[in-house]
């Protein structure tokens, strides 16, 4: 995995469009951030900026115009968060996260059930792992 980019709100709505296009002008961020709530160019770019010395962006220039590409995956931004909220609000603990989760939301049957898969899937690998060789 990359090395951790810790990412505020908006950079990730940044990183969404770019991850979702590809590559995308600081205009054309904008244009999209704006869709849902307006946002001020001139902070776009400045955010645009701090990302790039971050490392989670980086950018190439055709012609007088910037374009800019993520530099650090999806998955790997989602790890990062995900290991941090659980490390820093949850002491480590999965089953106080799953359970704040599944208590303060209204669970789809489909997503609960998704949920038990993935559990029993993790324990049945578990086991295996550590099932003794025959002799």
């Amino acid at each position: 995995m990359a090395k951790a980019v810790k990412l505020g709100r908006v950079q990730l709505q940044i990183m969404d469009v770019l991850w979702r296009t590809g590559e995308a002008t600081a205009r054309q961020i904008t244009d999209v951030l704006s869709e849902q709530t307006p946002i001020a160019h001139s902070t776009v770019q400045t955010l645009l900026r701090k990302m790039e010395a971050k490392g989670a962006v980086g950018h190439v220039k055709h012609d007088r115009t910037f374009y800019f590409k993520p530099l650090v995956a999806q998955t790997d931004v989602a790890e990062d968060a995900a290991k941090d909220v659980l490390s820093r609000v949850f002491h480590g603990s999965i089953s106080s996260l799953v359970a704040h989760l599944i208590g303060g939301e209204q669970v789809p049957a489909d997503e609960m059930k998704r949920l038990r898969e993935l559990i029993d899937a993790h324990v049945d690998n578990r086991d295996s792992d550590h099932a003794e060789e025959p002799s």
